[in-house]
């Protein structure tokens, strides 16, 4: 299978899981991803990868006339129900259908990552902006740590093997700044910059278990689901060892999260 084929199937039917775990941790990069972006009252904003509609919901905040994209039908579903004032359609990268010099900003909220081929996807992007406006895309650095990694970590160190069928990210080569800057570059934006961001998400941590390793969202989730009930109550038991390292916060424990934040002119 190839990985836009697994990333289609690995996001079916997991928009409400997604919604209560993985949005509220990418959310933090929400504000940052628009002000890069140039995304103010009157600009013309496609949200690529738009999941529940997170960024569009600022977006229209602010003023801007929103078109969103997502790949997956639930997911723009969802988007539609909470943000009826954006324009929502299903629509996989590197496709972009809309005309040329369509947009004055275009936003991408960890999306660039769940492609097969991000150098065409942004040259793809970059088509549909007009002369001079502004792209900002936003990737997790590469090794995934932290929130991110939690699940991957206690995998690992249950000696569970990475299955052959589950495929590596192409994007894991371009999550460094330097790298991500010439992806950038590369797809023909100027002024490219690479921001690198760091925060704290506080969490639960038997729910954040549950929403990364039980509800089969992501990789992680795939990999812990095809274990049986012993491998994945030894998996949990280094979760619980891995998460004992993290402060505890406001009645959960504080993970590390860490990202990076282009932007560039088209």
């Amino acid at each position: 299978m190839d990985f836009d084929a697994y990333e289609r199937e690995l996001w079916a039917g997991r928009v409400s899981a997604y919604e209560r775990g993985f949005a509220r941790l990418t959310a933090y990069l929400v504000g940052p991803l628009l002000e890069a972006a140039g995304v103010a009252d009157g600009t013309r904003t496609l949200d690529v990868g738009t999941g529940p509609g997170i960024v569009s919901a600022a977006a229209v905040g602010r003023g801007a006339a929103v078109t969103a994209v997502d790949a997956d039908a639930g997911m723009a579903e969802a988007a539609r129900r909470n943000v009826p004032e954006a324009d929502v359609r299903v629509a996989v990268l590197p496709d972009v259908p809309f005309a040329d010099g369509s947009f004055d900003a275009v936003v991408g909220n960890f999306v660039i990552n769940h492609v097969g081929d991000p150098g065409a996807a942004l040259v793809r992007l970059r088509r549909v902006l007009r002369p001079g406006g502004r792209l900002a895309v936003s990737c997790w650095a590469m090794p995934g740590s932290g929130a991110l990694g939690l699940v991957r970590e206690a995998i690992d160190r249950a000696g569970v093997p990475w299955p052959e069928d589950v495929p590596v990210p192409p994007f894991m080569e371009h999550g460094e700044p330097a790298a991500f800057r010439r992806l950038v570059a590369g797809a023909g934006f100027a002024n490219v910059a690479v921001e690198e961001v760091t925060w704290e998400h506080v969490v639960d941590p038997d729910e954040w278990w549950e929403l990364g390793a039980l509800a089969r969202v992501g990789s992680n989730g795939v990999v812990v689901g095809r274990q049986d009930a012993a491998t994945v109550a030894r998996i949990k038991a280094e979760y619980d060892e891995v998460v004992a390292r993290y402060p505890e916060r406001d009645g959960g424990v504080a993970l590390p999260a860490h990202a990076l934040l282009a932007s560039g002119a088209a």
